[in-house]
């Protein structure tokens, strides 16, 4: 899966992907940096075609400096592994449960440390990009 159709992200050069099936340990696949902020996106396959779920962020610049948003770990990695989502659940709690329930057996997850860039402010971009259909990610619920 490829997130051809978001072009500011060609600027990053670290960056990664990897897949959570729904039986694996997220802590244990997620290969995202705890050191580093950015943005994350999150891809399914959903009646035969790549579904965009999800476009969140780790971290954002005040006063002209990245600061981590934190609940374990650090970085991109603490907040896709112990960050909330659909509630008060950790996504390394809830993704199973919502994958089983909407019939997903893998997501694919890509990566991006925005370096000097404020993850909010490139989540916000991502996020208007993707809206441009009218219809914002799956697993996204405000623009």
């Amino acid at each position: 899966m490829k997130n051809t159709m978001f072009e500011i992200l060609n600027k990053y050069s670290h960056t990664g992907h990897f897949d959570f099936h729904v039986d694996d340990n997220l802590g244990d696949v997620c290969n995202a940096p705890t050191d580093k902020s950015g943005v994350y996106i999150i891809w399914t396959i959903l009646e035969g075609k790549e579904q965009l779920l999800y476009i969140g962020r780790s971290g954002e610049k005040k006063n002209g400096v990245i600061v981590h948003r934190k609940c374990g770990l650090g970085g991109i990695k603490d907040r896709l592994v112990n960050g909330h989502q659909f509630g008060k659940l950790p996504r390394r709690r809830i993704w199973p449960e919502k994958m089983r329930e909407m019939g997903f057996s893998v997501l694919s997850v890509f990566w991006y440390d925005t370096e000097e860039d404020d993850p909010k402010e490139v989540e916000r971009l991502l996020l208007a990009e993707a809206y441009k259909n009218g219809v914002l990610p799956f697993w996204n619920n405000q623009l």
